[in-house]
């Protein structure tokens, strides 16, 4: 049938017409005018739709709009945004921190009361379903010729194994020369610990006991009470403690061997809480050993959770002390010593194994922490793993274990180099963990260099990408307005429906119940290609509807009543008005991501049975596939059009 344009439709296209022969009279901008007009006129085709997808911007009241650094799906079918300060001083400097709950079924939208500043925390799902959030921001960053006053770390000794002793922000200590240097945080000093040296007389008898105290050491960040550089000193000296006098003055002292005007890194936080879904609120737990700024959290196949990295207390990359958190007594432990840039992606794989795809977004030296590999934390060896292209361009890349989970394939999408580099590569490569000595393979290319991309595991086994800049940070308006398909088994890409939001630094992606895609954020550092003037955080959020929505809505798959959690054999039955139409079902972890890191999610095949009503699926028993947790229930027909999801719990 010839195509015959609806009345609105007439003029939407008599008008870009129009526009069209005015440009050719008046002026370049009339053309990008009627570009702009013909394109919004080609979007809302159906037949457009059911090919690319579609996308909505969502409506967002004023009080409600934030800056969103991280997003997190709960099992209650509501995202939580969290904020924190929002990458603003001023917010920081006033103790204005964010977290809104957004419910994408009804649109309505909950401040959350935030306290501590979470952004650039690390944030993990729980087996019982709370999002474990830890660490975060305590002081901002100053930059070199910003510096007034010269600031360093300070080593805080106490020899006193009889007592610890607490310093409140603001402890003044005051060096061989009279410089006095003041405190920036709290900082606890643990007592100190007697060591008993026995020994022996060649005659076997024992000598009198030697006793040794072992001092115990905190650092803390300290600053120059006089501005300029008259307090700089690289001298290693110790420093009294204002206000202590007798044996707490010879108990408690401070050492330094450097302080600077140097740039002054973010420093981070030791605190911990964990977000209840159902109270909607976050709840204290016993905060970590170590601050952390840019950390990653991965939950165990046990229900324990992994901390990773940061930058510490005084703006310093973690060397690599991690920590166990436990949700049953609400405490952390040691675990397994290694070192990792900031904001590492770590997968689990069968097995129990931690996959490090080289994927990590931010701080650290280009030379150290950057070769992927297989991590096992119980023997706390690190297995090197070949094949992967553009090696110095892994910062900012995106990284997925590709659906199904069963697979053991890992990817890597893009990336750039450390810092503030130029580079970006448009390499993608998979690894196949199964085999005997796995190494990259490199895979179909982006259509160009990207940094920043969001990547999403979809129902149908396709992994969604969207926006993204070729440079540092959305720099010379270089984002990226294009989204894409990845097929796993054809290697290719095939293209999506563009936004309109451009995403870069600080941006979030993440699956919903329903099948849409929700996107937030974005950091530019300019907002214009001359790089002169400042960007402005994107407050916009927007959904992107993928194709098989456009199909035949009213025969998309269904799966309704079912139960809460599978029994004693992994089995869960739910409701279908017609199982014939579903032809796989898929288990998906929901999201916790942030910078681009994204360890929560992933898709795991089920074994499936069907009656004329019903559809039974088998949840594979071993916990390094499956983390315990809340996942979605997809089904999914032959063109790969999935229902809505059904959540169901899946205990340790």
């Amino acid at each position: 049938m010839p195509f015959s344009p609806t009345k609105r439709q007439k003029k939407t296209v008599m008008g870009a017409g129009a526009v069209v022969l005015l440009a050719g009279l008046n002026a370049p901008a009339a053309v990008g005018f009627a570009e702009e007009q013909y394109h919004d006129y080609k979007i809302s085709q159906p037949g457009y739709k059911k090919k690319y997808g579609s996308w909505n911007t969502v409506d967002v009241p004023k009080e409600y709009r934030t800056n969103a650094i991280h997003a997190a799906l709960l099992h209650t079918g509501k995202v939580l945004i969290v904020a924190g300060s929002g990458n603003s001083q001023k917010n920081f400097d006033a103790g204005t921190f964010d977290t809104v709950l957004w419910n994408p079924a009804d649109n309505s939208f909950k401040k959350i009361p935030t306290p501590e500043d979470f952004f650039c925390s690390g944030h993990t799902q729980l087996a019982d379903g709370r999002l474990l959030v830890a660490g975060g921001t305590a002081r901002y960053e100053v930059l070199d010729g910003a510096v007034t006053r010269a600031g360093g770390l300070m080593r805080v000794k106490n020899e006193s194994p009889d007592k610890e002793v607490t310093l409140k922000k603001g402890t003044r200590f005051r060096s061989p020369s009279g410089a006095e240097y003041v405190s920036r945080f709290d900082v606890k000093i643990p007592k100190a610990k007697r060591k008993f040296d026995i020994s022996y007389t060649k005659s076997g008898a024992m000598k009198p006991w030697k006793t040794k105290v072992l001092a115990a050491e905190e650092r803390v960040f300290v600053e120059a009470v006089q501005e300029g550089p008259g307090s700089v000193t690289k001298k290693q000296a110790q420093y009294e403690i204002v206000g202590l006098k007798g044996k707490d003055a010879d108990n408690v002292y401070g050492l330094t061997e450097k302080i600077d005007m140097e740039k002054q890194d973010f420093q981070g936080i030791r605190a911990a809480y964990e977000f209840d879904p159902v109270a909607e609120k976050y709840i204290p737990v016993d905060p970590m050993a170590k601050a952390r700024w840019y950390p990653t959290l991965v939950t165990l196949q046990d229900g324990k959770v992994l901390a990773v990295s940061g930058l510490d207390e005084v703006g310093v990359v973690d060397p690599g002390d991690n920590e166990i958190y436990d949700p049953a007594t609400k405490k952390w432990k040691k675990g397994p010593f290694r070192y990792f840039p900031t904001y590492p992606a770590l997968f689990l794989t069968k097995g129990g194994k931690l996959f490090y795809p080289a994927s990590n977004a931010g701080y650290g030296p280009a030379e150290k922490g950057r070769e992927p590999g297989l991590w096992d934390l119980e023997k706390n060896t690190f297995q090197k793993v070949p094949g992967l292209e553009d090696l110095d361009q892994t910062e900012t890349s995106a990284s997925v274990l590709l659906p199904p989970a069963q697979d053991q394939k890992v990817m890597i999408l893009g990336g750039g180099g450390v810092g503030e580099s130029e580079k970006s590569t448009a390499r993608t490569a998979v690894i196949d963990l199964k085999e005997d000595n796995p190494s990259f393979k490199t895979g179909a290319p982006l259509p160009q260099g990207t940094r920043y991309l969001n990547s999403v595991l979809m129902p149908d086994d396709s992994v969604f990408t969207s926006g993204g800049s070729y440079d540092y940070r959305g720099r010379g308006a270089s984002n990226i307005l294009k989204a894409q398909f990845y097929d796993p088994a054809a290697d290719r890409f095939r293209t999506a429906a563009e936004p309109t939001v451009g995403r870069n630094y600080h941006s979030e992606a993440l699956l919903l119940p329903d099948g849409r895609v929700a996107t937030f954020g974005s950091d530019s550092l300019f907002g214009d290609k001359d790089n002169t003037k400042l960007g402005k955080f994107e407050q916009r959020m927007e959904v992107y509807t993928p194709p098989y929505l456009y199909r035949d809505k009213e025969n998309r798959p269904q799966l309704t009543d079912g139960p809460r959690e599978p029994d004693e054999k992994g089995k869960a039955t739910f409701k279908s008005p017609a199982p014939d139409k579903i032809v796989k079902a898929r288990l998906m972890r929901p999201s916790a991501v942030t910078h681009t890191t994204d360890v929560e999610q992933r898709s795991v095949a089920l074994d499936m049975t069907k009656t004329k009503d019903s559809v039974t699926v088998t949840v594979p028993k071993d916990r390094t596939l499956v983390p315990p947790g809340w996942y979605m229930v997809f089904g999914v027909d032959g063109e790969g059009t999935p229902s809505e999801a059904q959540w169901i719990h899946v205990a340790k």
